[in-house]
């Protein structure tokens, strides 16, 4: 029997910690995913203008097979240096790939672009630096993450094809789906250019809204009758997120868990992968359960739990009002 929770999260993993940091000076952040034991890694890119860093080394051809940490991070590609302080925290507790000489801690990272989202008053060159991935470091633990507008999903916003105007609050989330032996968690940040759907009924949570602003557009249908927007660059636009399980998995067994991973983006997020975006999910498996893994069933709860993630992000995701304007959340627009 299949139980799914939205109350669940990508730490109900065994050997996984999570730990969020937001910054102060302006609605941005990083979220890490700690694996002091080491984690199988993989992981799928969609995007057409990603940000990321050490992807090429989950490449199931390639050497080192297992990640000591995976970086969410806001801030465009100046967040990608907060991955240096998450690689300082895993050093000065001895957590790394061994080489002889030393332990060279292991650490993929993505980011996503939220330099437009500066409320009044704020720093718009304040940005996730090193200082950033160590504090995430520093948080994180077995409780269940915060959800909404903390870490890497501070500053997302969905629903911007027809303007940053007529946006709508992203933020991040997590599920967790198991079956039998096997838990499988996920982590997403969403920040899409197209509108968040839940999956389970086809309604529209958030996304683009109406030239009014009190109501929702449903992107992808305006699409489809011809309407056009001001669409923002590419890359701008990116949903990034990691999925774990404790199953025993190879990298190449991993790297399937993630392209599943993102069938459940295509299930909550209209229009999905589009050239717009730059989106991201990274596998980690922990490897705590030890029987032989049922890989078809083990994608099919990757798909399901990412699906959850990407709808608890909005549904946790809070108003703001930016220097372009208010930015509502879904529940506020329900409202």
């Amino acid at each position: 029997m299949i139980v799914n929770s939205e109350q669940g999260s990508i730490v109900d993993v065994p050997g996984l910690q999570v730990g969020h940091f937001t910054l102060s000076q302006r609605l941005t952040g990083c979220s890490v995913v700690l694996a002091p034991d080491g984690a199988v890694g993989a992981v799928d890119v969609r995007g057409a203008a990603p940000g990321t860093r050490e992807t090429d080394l989950l490449d199931p051809a390639n050497l080192v097979d297992k990640v000591h940490a995976v970086l969410l991070s806001g801030g465009s590609a100046f967040g990608l240096d907060a991955a240096s302080g998450v690689v300082r925290w895993l050093d000065e507790h001895g957590i790394g790939f061994e080489t002889g000489y030393g332990r060279v801690p292991i650490v993929p990272a993505a980011v996503l672009f939220d330099l437009p989202v500066v409320r009044p008053g704020e720093d718009p060159k304040a940005r996730p630096g090193p200082d950033a991935g160590y504090a995430a470091c520093e948080a994180a633990s077995r409780k269940t993450p915060d959800a909404g507008n903390v870490g890497a999903g501070a500053g997302a916003c969905v629903g911007k094809l027809f303007g940053l105007d007529r946006c709508m609050k992203g933020g991040i989330g997590n599920a967790s789906v198991r079956v039998g032996p096997w838990v499988v968690g996920a982590l997403v940040a969403c920040n899409a250019v197209g509108d968040v759907i839940d999956p389970a009924t086809g309604q529209v949570l958030a996304g683009a809204r109406t030239a009014d602003g009190l109501s929702l557009l449903d992107t992808q249908r305006a699409l489809l009758k011809g309407e056009r927007g001001h669409r923002p660059l590419p890359g701008t636009n990116t949903t990034i997120g990691v999925v774990a399980t404790n199953a025993t998995l190879t990298k190449a067994q991993a790297k399937r868990l993630a392209m599943s991973a993102h069938d459940g983006l295509a299930r909550s997020i209209r229009p999905a992968h589009t050239t717009l975006d730059g989106d991201t999910l990274f596998a980690m498996a922990t490897g705590t359960e030890s029987s032989q893994a049922d890989l078809m069933l083990l994608t099919a709860m990757a798909a399901e739990a990412t699906a959850l993630a990407t709808v608890d992000a909005i549904r946790h995701a809070q108003s703001i009002q930016s220097v372009t304007g208010p930015v509502p959340a879904a529940n506020h627009l329900a409202a």
